[in-house]
């Protein structure tokens, strides 16, 4: 059997200049828990050109989602920009572990770390009862350098209240913060900067990070994951992976940088 399946394009959202999300059918064999990445691309030449990306759907969503930058000269990206509605892409069977729950430890709060489309799979992992029932409270942090790469927003505040499923959840425990460092906004500054300075939690009112307490995933850029790891390091926490749950986990695949 092949490892990969042939899925058709149901829509493009194009962002910014820059950003862009797609969603496409699923095959119905496809399993993946919220939080994992899988192998996407498109056949150059008749061979498949592939890519790791976050699943941006959640695991029981009827069609897959994912969310993309755009580069330019990108090997991948250049091409997967300019999909359109009913056009093909490859999709690989198999979902890879990396932010899962189960890598972690039990906790009270869980952050969710994430810078551009480091989102990505947090938006799986907000959108699954489980991370409701293992945490009481589910802090999504998102940083941009500019207020109109903070894709998702309007899904992440209102849409997602009147979810059957778990709009009630949303509402009672998921914490929103956005932050920009280039644009004017209610929010500005690195994430990094605003966990050191204890800014975040004054004003999510929550105690400052501790790791009896706090467990913590990190996607995004590779400045993020050296600092963020770098912070929690020197406060004690462990790294946890799909052998021994830790403190924190790291997403280290990338699409495209």
């Amino acid at each position: 059997m092949s490892n990969f399946t042939q899925e058709r394009v149901l829509s493009v959202h194009h962002w910014t200049d820059t950003l862009f999300s797609f969603t496409t059918t699923r095959d119905p064999t496809f399993r993946f828990r919220s939080g994992e990445f899988t192998m996407i691309g498109l056949p150059i030449n008749e061979r498949p050109l592939l890519r790791a990306y976050s699943v941006a759907s959640a695991s029981y969503e009827e069609n897959l989602e994912f969310f993309s930058i755009k580069v330019p000269d990108g090997p991948l990206t250049s091409r997967l920009q300019h999909l359109k509605e009913g056009d093909s892409v490859i999709i690989g069977r198999k979902a890879t572990v990396t932010l899962i729950i189960d890598n972690l430890k039990k906790g009270r709060r869980l952050y969710l770390i994430g810078t551009g489309t480091g989102l990505a799979p947090f938006l799986s992992l907000i959108k699954d009862l489980e991370t409701y029932e293992r945490f009481e409270n589910v802090v999504l942090l998102h940083g941009c350098r500019r207020v109109a790469e903070l894709a998702y927003g309007e899904l992440i505040t209102k849409r997602m209240q009147g979810n059957e499923l778990i709009g009630n959840l949303v509402q009672e425990q998921l914490i929103y913060y956005p932050t920009v460092t280039r644009d004017p906004f209610r929010n500005r500054g690195r994430i990094t900067d605003l966990i050191t300075s204890r800014r975040l939690f004054e004003e999510i009112a929550l105690p400052a990070l501790r790791v009896e307490h706090d467990r913590v995933m990190i996607c995004g850029s590779p400045a993020l994951l050296v600092d963020t790891k770098e912070l929690l390091t020197s406060r004690g926490y462990v790294e946890g992976n799909h052998g021994e749950p830790g403190d924190f986990v790291v997403e280290k695949a990338f699409a495209e940088r």
